[in-house]
């Protein structure tokens, strides 16, 4: 299970063939959060933020739907014609409504028949995150929960940033006991939360979760 951060989405794809030319099966999962805000103020739209997950009204998910669907269509283009486009409400993807947040859900584990189709023809399923509802979910979350639901083997997180950064460093192995006592001090903030707490899940649920070179651990 790849997790494309929306910034590096589309180079992301000779990781994705040099995972497959290795004999991986791949499923990708993307985000498309500055594609997002970006499109968001330029409507006059002002986003809005809690915990790093994004408050949703309709008119935001119309346009979390058209910058998911615009990542969607590079990262494809990008892998080639082995990747196949899937729409997470489309094909099921479950998720738990939080309505503080609006039209928001909290993935839950899940193996869509969809993507175990793609998967069986020998293709790459790229899935956009979006769950019944519709409610726009968190692509880490989201992949995190397809992670468990598929019994992936590996989740990597991919994005801008390196790993996870603790005093200026890069740290190599954390602990999902001690990741979660520095979330409670407060010892991460912003993006890195979402990724984090997700790693976490994923780890627990039994896959090898990996943001950057750090390696979250159960």
């Amino acid at each position: 299970m790849l997790k494309l951060g929306g910034r590096v989405a589309a180079e992301a794809a000779a990781q994705v063939h040099a995972l497959r030319e290795a004999g991986h099966e791949v499923v990708v999962v993307h985000g498309a959060g500055p594609q997002i805000t970006a499109e968001m103020e330029r409507r006059g739209i002002v986003p809005s933020f809690v915990n790093g997950r994004r408050v949703t009204t309709a008119e935001v998910l119309e346009v979390v739907r058209e910058s998911l669907q615009a990542v969607n269509d590079t990262v494809c283009a990008a892998i080639g014609p082995d990747a196949v486009a899937l729409m997470g409400d489309a094909i099921g993807l479950p998720a738990v409504q939080v309505t503080e947040l609006g039209l928001v859900g909290n993935p839950v584990p899940s193996a869509p028949a969809a993507v175990l189709a793609v998967l069986a023809a020998g293709h790459v399923p790229v899935i956009v995150p979006l769950a019944e509802g519709p409610l726009n979910v968190n692509a880490d979350e989201a992949a995190a929960a397809l992670a468990i639901g598929l019994r992936a083997e590996r989740i990597l997180f991919v994005s801008d940033v390196p790993g996870v950064m603790l005093d200026g460093e890069v740290v190599s192995e954390l602990g999902v006991d001690a990741a979660e006592q520095m979330l409670e001090a407060g010892v991460f903030e912003g993006g890195i939360l979402p990724k984090l707490e997700a790693a976490m899940r994923a780890a627990r649920g039994g896959v090898h979760a990996a943001i950057g070179a750090t390696e979250v651990a159960a």
